[in-house]
């Protein structure tokens, strides 16, 4: 039984009381709803009567585009790595890029960042929080909310094992008696981790790896450290903020523990505290998981603002590699157009492997079984799970965007790489969504294999540390770098000036064939309307301009080529991954 709220109580409220209430309530219900919001408030430095943002409010437009970067992704004997970081921003993407998504920059003790052991401060090999707040002078910054697990060698799980605060009570426990055969888990490594406390022998939850202990919502005490945390956040210029692992937050027995409705309020809750405290905040939930399950953290525009477009990588991916659009194209068609206030984050590579459980009911075990081997093929390495049956699954493919994209599953390695990547780039850049670009991906990085065996982790194969005058080096002489580099920022410029391409702008997936991938964007004024048509394959495609129904009394041209289209039933010839981008109205 919850402990209700009386009428008379209840009109003494601020909206702020009683929304934070009711989302407190399902939560703890053992505890005084109204008592406990307001202790929320207090730990949040934010006013009960502070005024409610306005819903439905696009905090994007075309012009925002994420760079997604460990804090050390260049390091230099000179300076701070967070310095160079911000240094190569400055003098190189300043005009393409509007936020940079900072990868955890905390102590930690594993999995390059993920097991946080202080959440308060920046990892001092990385530089200060002085160097965070200068970034965020210049562009927003996405910061990791580890919310799920924390180090083992953190404070907290210390003073857990000790019986002191703050920690004790912080970690979700188990009993190895109980059937906990449901559990969805990631990794293949045992669920419960044993430890010792003054209570005697008890079994931590351990969803990721022994190092990466979870922590118990259910305990009050939690969810108010991590209030203090997201204000410290706030106060030190982070706007947009990373849930990671969400949807395992929260763990009942006897259920899957994914996605549970608790983990759902929570998110409900600390949406409504961040956008009350900064109206221009911005909440992306990490949930690598199906399609269907990844779309319910929009909730009623009330969750998620942003959602990793989950099944973008493993589609794309085997769209170019496979010369066949179907499954990418069918997919897109099932996908809802965000609501206003919501937006798509897509990528294609990042920090962590190419999940393929969002791919899960959109291609065959046979379709999965060759790109894992063609993937192998270009040196890729194919990390795997656990199911509930005990079965090992493969998770995620390993491997460096720019080397995925060697060749073809049919004929192998070939001489359209560069052409390859830069036609899966541009389809990311075109829909409907925020597109974000892991840093590698801006370089053409191919995998490290070194890395991979000084670690022991499949996933270093695409966390390359460049020395930055290695770096600037190959951006300036006659390397793949450099072409990628100098295609990728004119790519991105050309983005960032279409009101076609604002995240929420309509799109509707085109019928062109197999080998043509093609959808229509249109501005949310009407005044812009961009046919982007893409030839995925390795064959020189044809396509009628007829097939377009292009508006008579408009002048059409390529913005990618600047080739103006004045005869509307001309063929059209695209090479192999040439791609256009034809638009009614050049914005300069």
């Amino acid at each position: 039984m919850y402990l209700e709220i009386d009428e008379m109580e209840r009109s003494t409220l601020t909206p702020l009381e009683q929304r934070l209430a009711g989302h407190l309530q399902p939560l703890y219900p053992d505890l005084d709803a109204v008592e406990f919001a307001q202790e929320c408030l207090a730990h949040f430095g934010l006013s009960k009567d502070a005024p409610t943002p306005a819903p439905h409010r696009n905090l994007w437009d075309q012009s925002d585009v994420m760079l997604i970067s460990y804090g050390d992704s260049l390091r230099s004997e000179r300076e701070a790595p967070l310095r160079s970081l911000y240094g190569f921003l400055d003098a190189h993407l300043r005009d393409c890029i509007s936020t940079v998504h900072i990868l955890p920059f905390f102590p930690y003790s594993s999995d390059d960042g993920f097991s946080v052991m202080d959440y308060t401060t920046v990892n001092p090999s990385l530089g200060q929080w002085d160097d965070i707040t200068n970034i965020s002078r210049h562009f927003k910054i996405m910061g990791d909310l580890v919310i799920n697990h924390c180090s083992s060698r953190s404070l907290w799980f210390e003073n857990y094992k000790a019986g002191l605060e703050p920690g004790a009570g912080y970690f979700a426990e188990a009993s190895p008696d109980m059937d906990l055969s449901a559990v969805v888990r990631p990794r293949t490594s045992p669920l419960l981790r044993e430890v010792q406390t003054p209570d005697g022998e008890r079994h931590v939850w351990c969803t990721f790896s022994h190092d990466q202990v979870d922590l118990d919502f259910r305990n009050p005490k939690v969810l108010l450290e991590f209030l203090r945390i997201i204000r410290l956040y706030l106060d030190k210029g982070i706007r947009w903020f990373r849930l990671d692992a969400v949807a395992f937050l929260w763990k009942i027995p006897g259920t899957p523990c994914i996605n549970l409705p608790e983990t759902h309020e929570v998110i409900r809750l600390l949406r409504l505290l961040i956008e009350h405290h900064s109206p221009d905040a911005v909440i992306i939930t990490e949930t690598n998981i199906p399609n269907r399950e990844n779309l319910t953290y929009f909730g009623n525009a009330n969750e998620a603002h942003l959602i990793y477009n989950f099944s973008l990588p493993p589609l794309l991916i085997n769209t170019l590699v496979t010369g066949s659009c179907l499954h990418l194209k069918n997919w897109l068609m099932t996908m809802p157009p965000a609501q206003y206030g919501t937006a798509y984050l897509n990528f294609i590579a990042s920090h962590d492997g190419i999940g393929l459980r969002p791919a899960e009911g959109l291609l065959s075990d046979w379709e999965l079984d060759t790109l894992l081997s063609t993937m192998q093929r270009f040196g890729g390495r194919i990390s795997s799970r656990t199911t509930a049956d005990g079965e090992s699954k493969p998770y995620e493919i390993n491997i460096s965007l720019w080397d995925s994209m060697r060749g073809t599953a049919s004929h192998g390695p070939d001489q359209w790489q560069f052409a390859r990547f830069m036609c899966g780039a541009a389809i990311m850049a075109a829909l409907e969504g925020v597109p974000a670009y892991y840093i590698h991906s801006l370089f053409a990085t191919e995998n490290d294999e070194a890395r991979v065996e000084h670690t022991g982790s499949f996933r270093s194969i695409n966390r390359h540390i460049w020395q930055a005058d290695d770096l600037e080096a190959a951006l300036a002489g006659d390397t793949h770098h450099r072409q990628v580099f100098e295609a990728m920022r004119k790519l991105l410029n050309l983005r960032r000036e279409q009101p076609a391409f604002h995240p929420n702008a309509t799109m509707y997936t085109l019928h062109t064939g197999e080998q043509l991938f093609s959808f229509w964007r249109q501005s949310i004024d009407r005044r812009q309307s961009i046919f982007a048509i893409f030839n995925i394959s390795d064959q020189p495609q044809t396509f009628n301009l007829s097939e377009l129904n292009l508006i008579l009394t408009d002048e059409w041209i390529d913005l990618v080529s600047g080739q103006a289209f004045e005869n509307r039933v001309a063929q059209v010839t695209l090479m192999p991954y040439q791609y256009v981008w034809l638009s009614n109205r050049r914005v300069a």
